[in-house]
């Protein structure tokens, strides 16, 4: 009697199980960081809902502020882009990503929408933890609770 090889004769290379493995690790992070943001919203009665867990696919880095522009919330992703840990930010204020080389005109683009109360978007030159530079786009909006009143800012990233 002749045997054919059957699935389970088949064996299974040990880096798929890396992949997987880091699939999942992925998955939990980003479900983590969904449930702090819907907390966030709901908590601050954020009067518009983005699809967060479109922009994480994405691969955006979430961050938030409060209205004094103190960083209360950023994905775990801010690590691979910034090199800095969501601990290691959360309290401070976004200039901590800007050096000398930062434009001050895009500076002060920023500043103007913030202060407008307006949504925007540039592509600016910031820091990593290590000092290095990379361009970091950007898409901010202010965020209105529902007496109109703004509570938050948000800002999807990605590096460019």
């Amino acid at each position: 009697m002749e045997h054919s090889a059957t699935q389970d004769d088949i064996p299974m290379p040990l880096y798929s199980w890396d992949f997987f493995g880091d699939y999942l690790e992925q998955l939990k992070i980003s479900l983590s960081d969904l449930s702090k943001l819907k907390t966030l919203s709901k908590s601050n009665q954020w009067r518009f809902n983005w699809n967060f867990e479109e922009e994480l696919r994405k691969d955006h880095v979430v961050v938030v502020t409060d209205n004094l522009l103190n960083i209360v919330f950023a994905s775990e992703n801010i690590i691979g882009m910034t090199g800095y840990a969501t601990k290691e930010v959360l309290g401070k204020s976004p200039k901590l990503f800007q050096g000398t080389k930062t434009s001050k005109n895009d500076l002060r683009f920023i500043r103007e929408a913030i202060d407008a109360k307006i949504p925007f978007e540039k592509t600016i030159v910031n820091y990593k933890k290590n000092g290095e530079t990379y361009s970091c786009h950007i898409k901010a909006f202010p965020v209105f609770n529902r007496k109109k009143q703004v509570v938050n800012f948000i800002a999807f990233e990605k590096a460019a």
